[in-house]
């Protein structure tokens, strides 16, 4: 079964090109955030042109200092589960540096249904009751970090000192739930809602209000996405493969057909698995 690493690798579109445009790194996070924070990241570029990196969204949050745009300021900003492709723009040079949650870990520092924040960029200050001295001091600090992971410490330390991360209010279920997703994520077996409901030991509407609740999206989407980053994972995997048989793959994943397959994957990346994978590489 693949691990959710993978699941997280998977989810870049266009790998070998990364390494190329970017440069890009993960910071675990410490012991008080470790059921609700997945990981810290942070990414720099400089390109001599514009680049277009694709991601497949999972089903988490991200907290990110963002970058200064139109003249304004470098802000701190939550970006909910995202249904479609996000492509970034990249040009000259920059870096970002942002928290992804676990799914689920967001929602004790919402105090809310994170499905308010479906498909939607929010400035957090609207949402965590911060003042604008904190944020202020909080990017600052991150901005103004050493390059590399000095700039994910800060955004954690700060996230840890929060009264959300050490109440345990309503963690139990959160915890649950980013249980279930990961089980989804890691098990290619599971194709259908009725499936995770089964381990979870509740009705199909009882998880689906858990799931909008705490990750923000129904478990069908959960499963849906976690199955075509596995379509993401074997058509990047490919070249090194020898080719991949997709109509196998369309039976392993529950597919009614390889034609299913290929849909969901077109409508997501906006080109065929097989088209995919031929596309040339990036010059380096």
């Amino acid at each position: 079964m693949p691990t959710r690493d993978q699941r997280v690798q998977a989810a870049v579109l266009r790998p070998e090109a990364v390494g190329e445009r970017l440069a890009l790194g993960r910071v675990e996070p410490p012991e008080p955030l470790a059921g609700l924070v997945d990981y810290g990241w942070w990414v720099r570029w400089a390109v001599p042109e514009v680049h277009e990196q694709g991601v497949v969204p999972r089903p988490v949050v991200h907290l990110t200092v963002e970058e200064p745009v139109h003249g304004a300021g470098h802000r701190l900003v939550v970006t909910g589960v995202c249904r479609e492709r996000f492509v970034r723009r990249l040009s000259g040079s920059g870096r970002v540096v942002a928290v992804a949650f676990r799914p689920g870990g967001f929602s004790p520092f919402l105090g809310d249904d994170v499905s308010v924040l479906l498909d939607r960029v929010v400035p957090a200050a609207d949402l965590l009751d911060l003042t604008p001295g904190e944020e202020r001091r909080v990017v600052s600090d991150a901005v103004s970090a050493p390059e590399g992971d000095a700039g994910c410490h800060v955004l954690l330390d700060w996230l840890a000192s929060r009264p959300a991360a050490s109440d345990p209010g309503d963690h139990a279920e959160v915890l649950e739930v980013a249980r279930l997703v990961d089980l989804v994520e890691t098990d290619t077996t599971i194709t259908r809602v009725q499936q995770v409901a089964a381990v979870a030991g509740c009705t199909v509407r009882t998880l689906q209000r858990r799931f909008l609740r705490h990750v923000g999206v129904g478990p069908k989407w959960v499963v849906q996405r976690c199955r075509l980053l596995d379509v993401a994972a074997a058509a990047h995997a490919d070249d090194r493969a020898g080719g991949v048989d997709w109509a196998d793959l369309a039976a392993r994943l529950g597919y009614a057909d390889q034609s299913h397959l290929i849909r969901g994957f077109t409508a997501l990346v906006g080109e065929s698995p097989a088209a995919y994978v031929r596309r040339p590489r990036p010059p380096a």
